[in-house]
């Protein structure tokens, strides 16, 4: 099912999300999964974060592929979640990451032009380290500590910052953040382009 995703200015992009419980249902988790990669790919997205489509639990899906190999006929689509360069040699990543916990940043922070697909329209560069260890649980809630950099580091980061209420436009300059805070306020107003479904503050600007 493709869900709504909700824009900026909602609390619940602002939450510190939950863990799943070890208890919870094997379809009912799957059922989400696949609900947030049907809404994902929808969009045009590289990855989504729970809070994105409405729900306080530590979940993020991303699957990297479209990104290291654009499409050169989708120039005009929406832009993805996460930029891609022009020149990206990694392995495509599809996952779900379950309870995820950042374990290490490392490296000399990149800068790299990021977007997000509650906050359609709007990219600016953001600083990062290239390599991270996360420890999360499967769809089978096995538990993975895990080594990832590059692009892949890039989108993990992105994702698991929605969970702590943390969204990219959080990390520009103060300078920066006055310049899109007019666009912003008219996002969450629902005054925007998006072609793909979203729910916003104010309830407008359905899809």
């Amino acid at each position: 099912m493709i869900l709504p995703i909700v824009a900026i200015g909602d609390p619940v992009l602002k939450t510190l999300a939950k863990d799943l419980p070890a208890d919870l249902p094997a379809t009912e988790l799957q059922k989400l999964v696949q609900d947030m990669y049907e809404t994902m790919y929808e969009a045009h997205g590289v990855g989504l974060a729970a809070p994105q489509i409405g729900r306080t639990v530590r979940l993020f899906v991303m699957d990297s592929g479209p990104m290291l190999t654009p499409d050169d006929d989708d120039e005009d689509d929406e832009p993805v979640e996460v930029a891609a360069p022009d020149e990206i040699t990694e392995t495509p990543i599809k996952r779900a990451f379950i309870n995820p916990q950042l374990v290490s940043e490392t490296g000399t922070q990149w800068g790299f032009e990021e977007g997000c697909l509650s906050i359609p329209g709007v990219r600016e560069m953001v600083q990062r380290c290239p390599d991270i260890v996360l420890r999360y649980e499967d769809e089978n809630r096995q538990v993975h500590e895990e080594a990832f950099s590059g692009m892949a580091a890039r989108i993990i980061q992105h994702e698991y910052d929605h969970l702590e209420g943390i969204l990219f436009t959080d990390k520009l300059s103060a300078f920066k953040k006055q310049l899109l805070k007019g666009k912003l306020s008219r996002i969450s107003k629902g005054d925007v382009k998006h072609e793909y479904r979203m729910k916003f503050p104010s309830g407008g600007g359905r899809r």
